[in-house]
This record gives C-alpha cells, sequence and structure tokens, in this order.
C-alpha cells in the first residue's frame, strides 16, 4: 500500500513538472491569512531552502485570488535585490507567485514611500 501512495505522488510531481499544472493548480481549497503569518511562512521555507535573506515585509496587495485576499511579501536578498513574493493558501500551506504565476503580483505601490520635494 505504501509502495502505491508514493507512486502516486511521484505520478502527481511528474505530471506538473510535464505542464499539466493547470489541473494541479486548483486542487485545494484557496485561503489567506494576516500578513504575520505569510511572513513567517515564508522565512520558514527560505531557511528550509537555505536562501540568505536581510528582511521581509509583508502587506495586503490589494489583489485578489479565486476570491481571497493576495498578500505580498517582499524580501531583500541583498546587493539591493528585492523580490516579491504575492502569496496565498492552498490547503493551508503557503502557495507563491513564484509557483503558481496565476496569482496577481504586478507592482502595487503598497507601503512606505519617501516623499519628492522640489525646489524652484
Amino acid at each position: 500500500m505504501a509502495l502505491v501512495a508514493i507512486c502516486a505522488v511521484g505520478g502527481g510531481v511528474a505530471y506538473a513538472a510535464a505542464g499539466g499544472a493547470s489541473r494541479v493548480r486548483s486542487a485545494g481549497r484557496i485561503s489567506t491569512e494576516s500578513p504575520a503569518a505569510f511572513h513567517r511562512a515564508l522565512a520558514a521555507r527560505l531557511r528550509a531552502e537555505h536562501l540568505d535573506y536581510h528582511w521581509i515585509a509583508c502587506v495586503p496587495s490589494g489583489r485578489r485570488f479565486e476570491g481571497v485576499r493576495v498578500v505580498r511579501c517582499n524580501v531583500d536578498f541583498g546587493e539591493p535585490h528585492i523580490v516579491a513574493y504575492c502569496s496565498v493558501l492552498r490547503t493551508g500551506r503557503l502557495l507563491t507567485s513564484a509557483e503558481d504565476p496565476a496569482i496577481p503580483c504586478g507592482p502595487d505601490n503598497a507601503g512606505f514611500s519617501d516623499p519628492v520635494v522640489q525646489y524652484g
């Protein structure tokens, strides 16, 4: 029985890698959570992938995916190299725009900005 489960999981991964992701994408309930929860989940994932970063800032993006609010997390990898991860939860697990490009993640100008003053 365990061998059948392993083969099923392996087949699902191969199916997604072969371009069947559109069907795999719709599997599981989509939900959202607080920006702090996304911050914790993304930090845990980056640590698990052994990626070094300076900071993570998460804010509600104002966008929606499958009816739920998308949270945008900007990650500073240094040299200024900031990457945006727009995220929702699928069946309680982090799903980012890097994994599913259908999650909207364009520039949204949310967060801090310096005031621009012109003289003359």
